[in-house]
């Protein structure tokens, strides 16, 4: 026997493959994303999932291209990082792009490891967590990355109310990439380093000839603010795996699932007498909706959803009784609390995320209509608002109302009122329900009497038909005495009400009739 042979380590491979793999595109590319304010495809999955929780599959795969020179670099993985993991003790699936390695690009065999990730995830029911970062579709490799692109977008859809979807936008997503996030249920962006657009600004200026930069035209404020594409705004990686991690804490792990349960101290009977003079004594002075939810939740805390846009409505989750419920409110302090157009797209597909995830819905009600004008009504108020009342009519789950305010018009309609299903309607003393306003109202009712009254007159005949018309008309006990309305309750008593309620709805069973799916008027 020749002692001099070199033997072969089995193991020895195992781990100079496993640390080319987690080397990505080597020190020099890491320790350039990390100068730019952004972690690595790695760092962000291990700060993303629970610590050692972390398996990855796929490590060894490499790319088919043969052209333009490609065959000469075949790196491990192949630019994405993908596996499984938990947060909070609960599976997750996840997948990485590594901008370090040909720029986080698509290829076919990276696209190959996301549908198997996909594909994973829907067999045993877990949310998919896909944290992007990536120049696109590898140009390479022609129409076969495109085809990856088609395979993800797919199983996107199939998986759209099975299973929650959750990307995070932490540095450039563009071209036909944006869709597969897009389809997602929530899109997480960071302030300064990430972007998506269908087209640059390169093209748009050659084509439309308008200036406009990376971030102005696809940053993550315009998408935040203007477009309402995204759901979340961070100020790093850090903070956006944060935002995940607490997001996932509200979220069942399918559609099969509840929602996750916490153990609350605070007492289910808690009352708060400021929730008495919370609403204004005028009705057209303004108050924060937000302070009503924050009052009325779990140790007063609310993790809002969709911040920044379509102010006049709030959405997001909180927690009575140590349960997550979905909150819908109009907000008197942006644009009175009408409904818009982005509010009510905003709202609806809140509305049926959470009835896909048998997440209850409360409602928050001070609405005095839908916003009138030109705009609105050639943008499409008409079928954008049809969007919202379609929602909750749809939608199976536990849902509870509490009309704090104004309750006016279609609009009362429309926010989960009790025609269309809503099992629990509650209003506080202050509410007003009727087809408008009580100074518009009158205006037509009595104009006649207005118009031969004295002029020194006036205005006292008007105030006393005002007065007489919500005493008659828009009083919550008019809508009460119709059962429209199941209970007027003293505000402070709506945390106690609420929870009561929710516990006798937690064997609630209701159903749609059956048909392939509904035609959402989208």
């Amino acid at each position: 026997m020749n002692n001099d042979s070199k033997v072969h380590d089995p193991f020895a491979e195992l781990r100079r493959r496993s640390a080319e793999a987690e080397a990505g595109g080597g020190p020099g590319r890491r320790e350039r994303e990390h100068k730019a304010g952004k972690l690595t495809a790695r760092e962000r999955v291990d700060l993303l999932l629970d610590e050692s929780t972390f398996e990855e599959l796929d490590k060894f795969v490499t790319h088919r291209c043969d052209n333009f020179g490609m065959q000469e670099q075949r790196p491990s993985g192949d630019g994405f990082v993908t596996g499984f993991g938990r947060i909070d003790g609960r599976l997750v699936y996840v997948f990485a792009q590594d901008f370090t390695v040909f720029g986080g690009s698509l290829s076919e065999s990276n696209a190959l490891k996301i549908c198997k990730i996909m594909d994973l995830a829907m067999r045993n029911g877990a949310p998919v967590i896909g944290l992007n970062d990536s120049g696109g579709a590898r140009i390479q490799e022609g129409v076969m990355s495109l085809a990856g692109y088609a395979d993800i977008f797919l199983r996107n859809t199939m998986a759209s109310g099975v299973i929650p979807q959750i990307s995070a936008i932490m540095g450039p997503c563009a071209g036909g990439a944006v869709y597969s996030p897009a389809i997602t249920d929530f899109i997480f962006m960071t302030k300064d380093t990430s972007y998506m657009f269908v087209t640059g600004p390169d093209v748009i200026k050659t084509v439309t000839h308008e200036d406009v930069t990376k971030q102005e035209l696809g940053g993550a404020m315009t998408h935040n603010t203007t477009s309402g594409v995204a759901h979340f705004v961070s100020r790093d990686d850090a903070e956006c795996l944060a935002m995940i991690r607490e997001l996932m804490s509200f979220l069942p792990l399918n559609n099969l699932d509840g929602p996750p349960r916490r153990a609350t101290t605070d007492p289910a009977d808690r009352a708060d007498a400021s929730l008495n003079s919370i609403v204004p004594f005028d009705s057209m002075q303004a108050y924060d909706m937000k302070d009503v939810i924050q009052t009325i939740a779990d140790d007063h805390y609310f993790f809002e959803v969709h911040e920044h846009f379509a102010k006049n409505i709030v959405v997001g989750f909180a927690r009575l009784d140590g349960r997550p419920v979905g909150i819908v409110a109009n907000q008197p302090a942006f644009l009175a609390g009408v409904l818009d157009i982005n509010a009510s797209t905003k709202g609806a597909r809140f509305v049926r995320f959470c009835d896909a995830f048998n997440i209850p819905l409360i409602t928050f009600e001070d609405v005095p209509g839908f916003l009138p004008g030109t705009q609105q009504e050639w943008g499409g108020i008409i079928r954008n608002g049809a969007k919202l009342l379609y929602a909750f009519a749809e939608a199976t789950v536990p849902k509870l109302t509490v009309i704090t305010r104004k309750g006016y018009g279609g609009a009362y309609c429309v926010m989960s009122s009790k025609h269309i299903r809503t099992d629990i309607n509650l209003a506080w003393p202050t509410a007003e329900i009727a087809v408008m306003g009580a100074e518009g109202a009158v205006g037509i009712v009595y104009k006649r009497e207005l118009d031969r009254a004295p002029e020194a007159d006036r205005e006292r005949l008007r105030q006393e038909k005002i007065a007489e018309f919500r005493e008659r008309f828009a009083s919550p006990y008019v809508a009460a005495e119709r059962g429209y309305i199941d209970a007027v309750i003293e505000p402070s008593q709506t945390r106690t009400k609420l929870i009561t309620a929710l516990r006798s709805l937690e064997t609630k069973r209701d159903t749609n009739p059956r048909k392939k799916h509904g035609n959402i008027p989208l």
